[in-house]
């Protein structure tokens, strides 16, 4: 095994020192080489140092290099020395962190994290947060509080009844919102089609004097940086009209919340503060919700109901 992870290291390393020196997107022969992975399922096990082999001399090549300086496309970031040989670590660990109890090490970094990006993005002290997969499932954990909250206040558990015979919720968005919150709003069952839909300017920004009559069963969302222009929605009279009507504010991070930590672009987010927000950080990507309230909902939304251990033998819950 050793002598594996060294042979992996050595073919890492040559990948991440050359990168600077290759194209970004690959060659189409060397795309077409990846055909060379598949065939029958094999029915013997094979060497893991040729598995190691053939993935990286069919697969490098196949990569797009976005962890050089070159790459420019989507909103990809590349990785930090610390970052890549943490990852290899936490390979090796091969923990399953799905609870504390599995994986004490896993749980004590999260909390750690979670901490420092709260108080690196300047968000208010006590808040929420978690990590999730991506910009979808931001989305759709911050917008399914929102369900939840919203649809307590008419006196419905969504979780324990579901949503036939729910108080409907009005949902509003900006002309150019995000494809993933959409994604995000069929998956709650609050639908793509029935939105209202904000006009907006020249910079995909909402125009807040646009904005629908609002009431105590609606959720808006705010989009804080937009994918093709970086405008940011005027956060700060979306929430006045919100909060003065009672709805909900759901504000949508995942292309310009880190302007936070930059002093020249922090007044971009002016008034999103106020909001019950969902970030998704470029990543590591990240669910918080602004108020501390708000902890609780995501706790009712996402509580398990669980086996107790005392129903086994001592012998096999220790095991």
């Amino acid at each position: 095994m050793k002598k594996l992870l060294a042979e992996a290291a050595d073919r890492a390393a040559r990948y991440v020192t050359g990168i600077a020196n290759r194209q970004v997107v690959p060659l189409p022969a060397d795309v077409a080489r990846l055909e060379a992975l598949g065939g029958p399922l094999p029915q013997s096990p094979s060497d893991p140092s040729e598995v190691l082999a053939l993935l990286d001399d069919i697969g490098s090549p196949a990569t797009v290099a976005t962890a050089g300086g070159r790459y420019f496309g989507f909103v990809i970031g590349g990785s930090l020395p610390a970052a890549l040989v943490a990852n290899w670590l936490a390979g090796a660990w091969d923990q399953n962190a799905a609870m504390q109890v599995m994986s004490p090490v896993a749980a004590k970094l999260e909390e750690i994290v979670l901490e420092w990006m709260v108080d690196l993005l300047g968000l208010p002290s006590g808040s929420g947060a978690g990590f999730v997969t991506g910009t979808t499932m931001a989305n759709f954990s911050a917008l399914a509080a929102a369900r939840t909250a919203l649809l307590k206040r008419a006196g419905w558990d969504v979780e324990e009844d579901g949503l036939f015979g729910a108080p409907p919720i009005h949902v509003v968005v900006g002309d150019e919102v995000h494809v993933s919150v959409l994604k995000a709003l069929s998956m709650l069952g609050l639908g793509r089609s029935r939105v209202t839909r904000v006009p907006a300017d020249a910079q995909g920004r909402m125009r807040p004097e646009a904005l629908p009559p609002l009431d105590d069963h609606t959720l808006v969302c705010v989009q804080a940086g937009n994918v093709n222009t970086g405008a940011f929605d005027p956060a700060g009279e979306i929430c006045a009209r919100a909060h003065e009507a009672g709805s909900w504010v759901h504000v949508d991070g995942a292309f310009g919340l880190w302007a936070a930590v930059s002093p020249q672009y922090a007044p971009l987010l002016a008034g999103a503060g106020a909001a019950e927000r969902d970030q998704h950080l470029v990543q590591d990507h990240v669910v918080q919700d602004g108020e501390s309230r708000l902890a609780q909902t995501f706790r009712e939304f996402f509580r398990l109901t669980t086996v107790s251990l005392d129903h086994f033998p001592q012998s096999a819950a220790s095991q």
